[in-house]
């Protein structure tokens, strides 16, 4: 664990829980990730580094993590520790298929929130340069994680636009249900790899409750599409880890479907 004896300087340290997430995810493995992390924070209380003044502090301590990671080689190590099968070594599994750097950009921007302009400052890039990083990280992942998929969304338009989403990623639509109760038939007759759900739907049932049900049987990712964010907001299960809200643009639809598989533990891993 990071050694809380090493004092941050003000308003660094609530951002480094979040550093610890992601340099595990970038290693492979909590350890290796949290020995980065301490040598990060030592070389700057010490002086040896500082940040980039001209950037959010969030931002800063990012770029001297990474500037400091890289130095090292940047391995991806395997997890210590980890059950097989656990969440961090099935992600860890999907990571050692894409190149270095374009892991970084992808991890960046999907998992810890950065913008395309943050993280290419992050990682001393150009924008354009990043966008290709990011896409070549989608490529493989999409390549690895079909699957079956039940949409519940009860609007024929909308419903046709996420099916063709859906297709154009390589993954199979096995039915669109507009009511809790098809729902349930669809998934009597097969069970989906993932979930993609409105709230509200055709005859006044709850989208919530069909997913409830569909996560009583099987662990399987959700992706919530509302034009109703405010009624998932209310810390009952399940928890929307994956919101979109209404109007949507399809890159938003595209890239949120492609997190929800790659860091579900019960998606099954690449071959290797």
């Amino acid at each position: 664990m990071v050694n809380e004896a090493v004092v941050l300087p003000r308003g660094l340290s609530s951002h480094l829980p979040y550093l610890r997430r992601y340099a595990r995810a970038l290693t492979g493995d909590q350890a290796a990730g949290d020995a980065h992390v301490r040598a990060a924070l030592e070389a700057l209380v010490a002086g040896e580094r500082l940040l980039a003044p001209d950037m959010p502090p969030r931002v800063a301590l990012y770029r001297l993590f990474h500037t400091l990671w890289s130095s090292t080689g940047g391995r991806l190590e395997r997890p210590s520790g980890e059950s097989a099968g656990s969440a961090l070594e099935v992600a860890t599994s999907r990571l050692s298929r894409i190149p270095s750097r374009s892991r970084e950009a992808f991890l960046l921007t999907a998992l810890e929130g950065f913008s395309n302009r943050e993280a290419a400052d992050i990682l001393d890039t150009d924008a354009g340069t990043l966008a290709a990083q990011i896409g070549e990280a989608q490529a493989e992942i999409e390549a690895d994680l079909a699957t079956d998929v039940l949409i519940i969304e009860d609007e024929p338009v909308i419903a046709a636009d996420i099916e063709a989403m859906v297709g154009e990623l390589g993954h199979r639509v096995i039915g669109v249900a507009t009511t809790r109760s098809e729902s349930a038939l669809i998934v009597g007759k097969q069970t989906p790899g993932l979930v993609l759900a409105d709230i509200q739907l055709a005859d006044g049932s709850s989208g919530i409750d069909a997913v409830k049900e569909i996560l009583g049987a099987s662990d399987v990712p959700v992706v919530f599409i509302t034009a109703f964010p405010e009624r998932l907001l209310t810390g009952d299960r399940p928890e929307p880890t994956f919101l979109i809200t209404k109007p949507f643009l399809p890159r938003t639809v595209k890239a949120v479907i492609g997190q929800a598989l790659f860091f579900h533990p019960a998606t099954p891993a690449p071959p290797v």
